[in-house]
């Protein structure tokens, strides 16, 4: 059965033909989904996508976080479903505190736009499921604040529960451990800073973002057949 992945529109949003793109390309069935919707529809799996939610007015994801699908997302999110926030939408999952820590300002206040280094830290998570520990991805970013911060008390448990799911070789952003994605207790919430919907053609410089998207769609496709 083909997975179908909702992604989550907001005003200011402006990754999410590119995630529908990928998605569709895979095998997989993508639809938009409005911040302004009280449900879902049919999903299988959600997308928050990058851009700049509301603007990034207040902090980024501060307002998205009360739009109303948001409520369906938690709810999905608590029933087990695959929920991935990608730059904006990681954002957007830290400030609705589906995902511990926050993400702040680039070290050096700059904006940072690049392709970077990333290692497979777990495998224990739907966007990373089957994905070997230690695979090494080329995957772009783009982004101001995505330097990732959390308690030292946060951090240990990260660690000792397996939830960084991605780090970075070469740290382009002051994020503590080299943290570049990160999954809540049950693996199934994942939010990531570098936009594997972008590298999904190796004539863009890479495919390597079919990896964790293929791992997802895989996620997906085995939560509907359980």
């Amino acid at each position: 059965m083909t997975a179908r992945v909702g992604v989550v529109l907001f005003p200011g949003t402006n990754c999410e033909h590119d995630v529908a793109a990928a998605v569709d390309a895979l095998g997989g069935s993508a639809s938009l989904v409005w911040h302004g919707a009280s449900s879902l529809g049919d999903v299988d799996a959600v997308v928050l996508p990058g851009g700049f939610a509301h603007g990034d007015y207040l902090r980024p994801g501060a307002i998205a976080r009360f739009s109303p699908v948001m409520e369906a997302v938690s709810s999905f999110a608590a029933a087990g479903g695959p929920v991935v926030g990608i730059c904006n939408g990681f954002q957007v999952l830290a400030e609705a505190h589906l995902l511990p820590g926050a993400l702040q300002k680039n070290a050096g206040l700059s904006f940072v736009c690049d392709t970077v280094d990333l290692v497979v830290a777990s495998s224990a998570s739907v966007l990373t499921a089957g994905v070997p520990v230690g695979t090494a991805l080329r995957i772009p970013i783009n982004h101001f604040e995505g330097n990732y911060t959390c308690d030292p008390a946060t951090l240990e448990q990260l660690r000792a529960e397996d939830r960084i799911v991605l780090r970075y070789r070469r740290n382009p952003n002051g994020s503590v451990d080299d943290i570049a994605g990160i999954a809540n207790q049950a693996g199934n919430v994942v939010g990531l800073m570098p936009h594997p919907e972008r590298a999904c053609d190796p004539l863009l410089g890479s495919d390597d973002g079919r990896v964790l998207l293929g791992a997802l769609l895989a996620s997906a496709g085995a939560r509907v057949g359980a």
